[in-house]
């Protein structure tokens, strides 16, 4: 059982920092499409009311927030993210959304979560940023705290987006088949995966058995 310290220090993969630009860019990417891209991955989720999701890497939260109207009162969002700037307008963001939304600054290769208290986990965007030992780090982390037969929707670029955004973002960009192999070799079970439809973003969605 993991407790809420972190214990962790430093991490390997690529932290951002500017929060306003952050979401300048995914607005930019997105092409105004971002709430349906949201809506989107969450339904690719199968979250349902009532059910506690961690979004791992949560950035700005804006997702997170998306989900927590979704699981309702019942439910449960918590976001983790390595940026004390990321969190800070995440947390601004729900307040005024008047959403309750639990934010922690957490690396994702060590996860400040109890075993198995998750029904979902998502990851957007963000196993691009990790080397590949922290890609499987942290793949093992969301297995640990996800229940038996709990979701994790991993989605990530395809490809290049374009030259202007690869070098706006600096993003990389990861396979299918890489996408599928970080979860499968955490001993998790694939259910489903292919293009999500906005960006050349890819999902694989699996199951803790």
């Amino acid at each position: 059982m993991r407790n809420s310290t972190l214990r962790n220090t430093h991490t390997a993969g690529l932290t951002l920092h500017s929060a306003f630009f952050y979401d300048l860019t995914v607005a930019g990417m997105m092409f105004g499409r971002e709430r349906s891209m949201r809506e989107r991955i969450l339904r690719l989720a199968r979250l349902a009311p009532g059910e506690a999701m961690l979004d791992v890497g949560c950035g700005t939260g804006t997702l997170a927030i998306a989900a927590k109207r979704l699981v309702g009162p019942a439910g449960s969002v918590h976001g983790v993210d390595a940026s004390p700037e990321m969190l800070a307008r995440a947390e601004k963001k729900a307040n005024k959304a008047g959403v309750e939304v639990g934010f922690e600054k957490a690396f994702v290769q060590s996860l400040p979560f109890g075993d198995a208290r998750f029904d979902a986990v998502t990851s957007t965007v963000m196993l691009h940023h990790l080397p590949r030992e922290a890609r499987r780090l942290c793949a093992g982390e969301i297995r640990r705290v996800l229940k038996p037969g709990g979701r994790v929707l991993a989605v990530d670029f395809g490809g290049s987006h374009s030259r202007f955004f690869d070098k706006l973002h600096r993003h990389g960009h990861m396979t299918l088949a890489d996408i599928e192999a970080v979860l499968e070799e955490a001993g998790l079970r694939l259910v489903e995966s292919g293009p999500v439809g906005t960006a050349n973003l890819l999902y694989a969605l699996a199951v803790r058995e």
